[in-house]
């Protein structure tokens, strides 16, 4: 691997590193009691695992979307494999598994696989919520 393609590695590596300690750290804090979907709120949940293929891709495009949506819209990420109840509780058979709740609570969109920033933009502008 050349210089240019070592540092491009690292800095993924980073920012996946940081992607799972900010949102990971969020996921916790939410549902230590249950509060995903978040009320009264838009919430795109991911479902996955950290050593999942798809979920590391993924990283870095659920951190900007958290940036973008800030208290417009919640983006949680739950570790399946650290958090096995949270699987059955909504009902996954596959990872990453995005789910997308209205303020309701309700769900409006799921969907099974690696889903782009401009899937994950679009569904969240059919739900109301602009960048």
């Amino acid at each position: 691997m050349n210089k240019s393609g070592s540092n491009k590695f690292f800095s993924f590596i980073i920012l996946v590193t940081l992607f799972f300690s900010v949102v990971t750290c969020s996921a916790e804090e939410l549902t230590s009691a249950t509060d995903v979907p978040v009320e009264g709120m838009v919430t795109m949940l991911d479902l996955g695992a950290k050593k999942c293929t798809p979920c590391k891709m993924m990283a870095p495009i659920l951190v900007k979307m958290e940036e973008i949506y800030k208290e417009k819209a919640a983006i949680v990420f739950i570790d399946v494999w650290e958090n096995r109840d949270e699987a059955g509780r909504f009902g996954i058979r596959a990872i990453p598994t995005q789910i997308f709740f209205n303020e309701a609570g309700e769900e409006v969109y799921r969907h099974t696989g690696f889903l782009g920033e401009k899937e994950i933009v679009a569904q969240l502008k059919k739900m109301g919520v602009e960048q």
